[in-house]
């Protein structure tokens, strides 16, 4: 059987155009490779609400998971909770168990809660909340789709409480070899080794230093045996 699959969906404007650099899909794609759910594909889309329904609307149908982040905060321009009430046909207002979370929050920190911080109580109507250690502020999960942060920090604490509600399959392991030839050389024995293994991925990733060319080797998989089995060939291949 093989594992879950997910896609992830990175919103903001501050992200394609360079303000921000997301390092949100490297956590997650670790997370993911860990618990067995393989991380399949990732958009990036701006703050149009348009984008937005129509990315998670696609993703949602293609993948057993979606995770998103960003756009859930208190400004005019968080407009990820009502992007996916639109795309689930859902009704959405500032929720009562939302709202007491904050509240609570902000009088701990004897701060207002004023009309901005309310903002982020606003969640889908058949939502279920994704706690936030970090913030408080919740993220949510509707239907398949796992709607979070996009601060690393709270990102991060929200992904260690959604995963372990979630089924896994095996673990990705992979292993590496580094051989000090050029991609040209070694491209014939790799396709022979890829086809002699059609479960394994097989990757290459060249470098060049001090005017020598050479690439690291690196086989995927969830079957270690196999794996251990490849990188034998490989070694003989280039000894």
């Amino acid at each position: 059987m093989s594992n879950p699959t997910a896609a992830m969906l990175v919103i903001g404007d501050e992200i394609l155009s360079g303000r921000t650099r997301d390092s949100n899909m490297h956590f997650l794609a670790c997370e993911l490779s860990k618990l067995g759910i393989d991380l399949a594909q990732v958009r990036i889309v701006g703050d149009d609400r348009g984008d937005i329904v129509y990315a998670v609307r696609e993703l949602a149908n293609l993948f057993d998971h979606v995770f998103t982040s960003g756009g859930i905060g208190p400004t005019h321009d968080d407009i990820t909770a009502d992007c996916m009430a639109e795309a689930f046909g859902q009704g959405i207002s500032v929720r009562d168990d939302a709202r007491a979370l904050l509240a609570a929050h902000y009088e701990r920190q004897g701060m207002e809660f004023n009309e901005a911080r309310q903002r982020m109580a606003r969640i889908p109507d058949n939502a279920v909340l994704i706690e936030n250690p970090v913030s408080i502020a919740p993220g949510f999960t509707i239907e398949n789709v796992h709607v979070m942060a996009g601060v690393p920090a709270v990102f991060q604490a929200m992904v260690a409480s959604v995963l372990p509600t979630l089924t896994g399959g095996k673990p990705l392991l992979s292993q590496s070899l580094r051989i000090e030839r050029g991609e040209g050389e070694i491209a014939g024995p790799l396709r022979a080794l890829a086809e002699a293994y059609p479960d394994l991925s097989i990757g290459s990733y060249p470098y060049q230093k001090d005017g020598a060319y050479g690439a690291n080797i690196v086989i995927r998989g969830t079957d270690g045996a196999q794996i251990d089995a490849a990188m034998t060939r490989l070694a003989e291949m280039f000894a």
